[in-house]
């Protein structure tokens, strides 16, 4: 049985309106993104391009199989009268797909899932997350010479890394877009490139290294209402314009030549909403773009601000959890490094995907409440599987999966509270013992 059969098989679902995953990933949406990039499948080869897509995502589901063992043991891929293919040629299979197949299957599918996946709303704004994360490649020579490696003053990463930036949204974890450089570019110039996938009618969270006025004046005059809200950063200087409420302030902030020079289109000054609030002693002030009070209410504005940390969560859910704890990739050149963390946010979505159809026969329960790893390994368990039993028994099994999704259900988050402390630096020398120092027994 292939891996894309077992996978649609795992979405019977009679207790939600969707029917299948064939009806969202099906062979054409895969078939037009293999031609618009000029990929031809050719059923004769033993690695049809078609079938190595589901190879690059059963690299994600499947992680301690080598790519080899999933092609030859896990007959995901090859026709049944062929028994072996070479190392060799799973590399040049992967080469002719490249990584611009993958990542058109991932956009497809994830405008497709989002849209149907019918998101809570807060006053009419659907919540999205934007944040980076580092991904360690092999230290090969053609990665060494793409990719960088972190370092500071005492220490110098010895792997190349890769830095993404992506956009979930956070109900359901599912992420919308994502952009990838070599580590030693920012996250604040990778988050451009995320403009143009912006849903209307979005809230947008960023932590406050985002903060850049040419990237959120951007971000704001991309479509209807792509608002922006991030922690204001210290020492920023602003100008009052009027006072909306008691702790509630429309404010007017100086762009910086430097910006201006970079973006000729950046006004001189942009408006903003600054909304303060004592959180247990600590004043937390938040920059947001919704300026007008009576659609957006100023008590919930800070309270938003917790969510952003769902994003986190779901790189975690990628790391820990889907790739069991193996942080450094599998490719050995960068573009097929570029392929493998493309299938590795595809097969992510698809597990989420799959999530949000259990969180549907649950009532008054989101996604992003149900334990990624207790169902991640629920749903790939029944996919490694599949092929042992009857297909008259699969419908029962997979609807049986649905009807037991409140035992992935997570008790409520727990409160918790470390004090910053400071603590003192490693000292790189080693302390010589005075002659007068007593020693007690």
């Amino acid at each position: 049985m292939e891996l894309s059969e077992a996978l649609a098989r795992t979405s019977i679902n009679r207790l939600t309106e969707f029917s299948s995953l064939s009806d969202i990933l099906v062979p054409d949406i895969i078939e037009s993104c293999l031609q618009s990039n000029g990929v031809a499948t050719l059923r004769k080869r033993k690695l049809p391009m078609d079938a190595m897509i589901w190879a690059v995502v059963g690299m994600s589901l499947f992680r301690t199989e080598s790519v080899r063992q999933l092609i030859n043991k896990l007959d995901i891929v090859l026709p049944q009268e062929v028994d072996y293919v070479a190392r060799s040629a799973i590399t040049q299979a992967r080469k002719k797909l490249g990584s611009h197949v993958v990542k058109d299957v991932f956009h497809q599918t994830a405008m497709i899932w989002h849209k149907r996946a019918e998101h809570p709303q807060w006053c009419g704004l659907n919540l999205y997350g934007v944040d980076g994360v580092v991904w360690r490649t092999p230290d090969t020579k053609k990665n060494s010479a793409v990719f960088s490696r972190s370092a500071n003053k005492s220490y110098e990463s010895s792997y190349p890394q890769v830095r993404m930036v992506c956009m979930m949204e956070l109900s359901s974890h599912l992420i919308l877009n994502s952009a990838f450089d070599s580590v030693a570019e920012s996250e604040m110039n990778l988050a451009a490139h995320l403009i143009d996938g912006i849903p209307e009618n979005s809230l947008t969270l960023f932590d406050k290294g985002f903060y850049s006025l040419g990237l959120l004046y951007d971000w704001l005059q991309k479509g209807k209402n792509t608002h922006w809200l991030l922690p204001l950063k210290k020492g920023t200087q602003y100008e009052l314009v009027r006072s909306l409420g008691r702790q509630d302030k429309l404010v007017r902030i100086a762009t910086t030549p430097q910006a201006r020079k970079k973006r000729p289109h950046l006004p001189t000054h942009i408006e903003a909403r600054l909304v303060t609030r004592s959180i247990k002693g600590k004043e937390v002030k938040i920059l947001t773009s919704m300026t007008d009070h009576m659609a957006y209410p100023s008590a919930e504005i800070v309270d938003l601000y917790t969510h952003r940390w769902e994003i986190e969560l779901g790189y975690r859910e990628m790391k820990q959890h889907m790739l069991e704890s193996r942080f450094t990739l599998r490719s050995n050149l960068p573009e097929l490094i570029h392929q493998e963390l493309w299938g590795v946010l595809l097969a992510y979505n698809l597990i989420r995907y799959k999530m949000i159809l259990m969180a549907k026969s649950l009532k008054g329960v989101f996604a992003n409440q149900l334990s990624f790893r207790d169902a991640s390994s629920h749903i790939i368990h029944t996919l490694t599987m599949m092929p042992l039993y009857a297909p008259g028994n699969v419908p029962k099994i997979i609807i049986d999966i649905e009807r037991n999704a409140k035992q992935f259900k997570l008790e409520g988050r727990r409160e918790r509270s470390y004090p910053r402390c400071l603590k003192s630096s490693k000292n790189r020398y080693p302390v010589a013992k005075s002659k007068y120092a007593v020693h007690l027994k």
